[in-house]
């Protein structure tokens, strides 16, 4: 199974993409599900039509979509009523983005919907790769302090800050790395080598409609590794992750 961790639905500034759409590229590469996040905008601004987005989208999709859940942390009790009303149509994770909503990982101000998180079973995707604000080693120490939250470090800070990721992985041992943009050659088998890593702590991840999907997936599909590693990778791990939903 090919399960897609991370894929951002609607129209952002430089891309977008319709479930539709995702949905056919999804059939073309034999990806079977795919987590959805919504638009810059939604997850900056206009969380409550993102999540209303992401949840007609997985709701229409006869279960091959699962909607990620945003708020931005900045609307304090509101956030936290935003991510229930996400969490009662059926989002099945949370995502953040402290870029685009302007916060620092480490100020505190994330810790309420962390909470929220963890106590639905929740895993948090957290995008990496931009300084100052979204970066592998600072997310290693917020993932450190919640050692009962699997966290994904999306990008794993492609690209510029690869360099970071395995040091983070090692610094916090519930963080997860995430495939996308990375090439197996360097990156992803420097992951794999690290005996405090390895396969059972990496996630596929096409970032769609930031990447080109058919080349995230060969790259996974082409990496020379043992075919249960290639599994847990492409989708062992991160249903063990969606496993935990309440």
């Amino acid at each position: 199974m090919i399960i897609d961790a991370h894929v951002r639905i609607g129209d952002s500034r430089e891309a977008s993409l319709k479930p539709a759409d995702l949905l056919v590229t999804m059939d073309a590469l034999g990806i079977d599900r795919a987590l959805v996040a919504p638009s810059e905008r939604c997850i900056a601004y206009d969380n409550r039509e993102g999540n209303e987005d992401t949840a007609q989208a997985a709701a229409e999709s006869d279960g091959r979509l699962l909607a990620y859940a945003v708020a931005n942390p900045w609307r304090g009790p509101a956030a936290l009523d935003e991510l229930d009303r996400a969490r009662d149509a059926g989002a099945v994770a949370l995502a953040v983005d402290s870029v685009l909503q302007g916060f620092d990982l480490l100020d505190g101000l994330l810790d309420p919907l962390l909470d929220f998180a963890a106590d639905a079973g929740w895993f948090v995707y957290v995008r990496t790769g931009t300084p100052a604000t979204a970066l592998p080693l600072p997310l290693a120490s917020l993932a450190r302090r919640r050692p009962e939250l699997p966290v994904l470090m999306g990008k794993s800070g492609a690209t510029d800050f690869w360099i970071d990721a395995i040091p983070a992985l090692l610094h916090a041992p519930n963080l997860y790395g995430d495939t996308s943009y990375a090439p197996w050659d360097t990156v992803l088998s420097g992951f794999l080598a690290e005996p405090g890593i390895g396969a059972e702590r990496l996630v596929f991840s096409t970032d769609s409609p930031y990447t080109v999907p058919l080349a995230e997936v060969d790259r996974i599909r082409d990496w020379p590794v043992e075919p249960d590693q290639k599994a847990a990778v492409f989708g062992g791990n991160i249903a063990q992750l969606l496993g935990r939903h309440k």
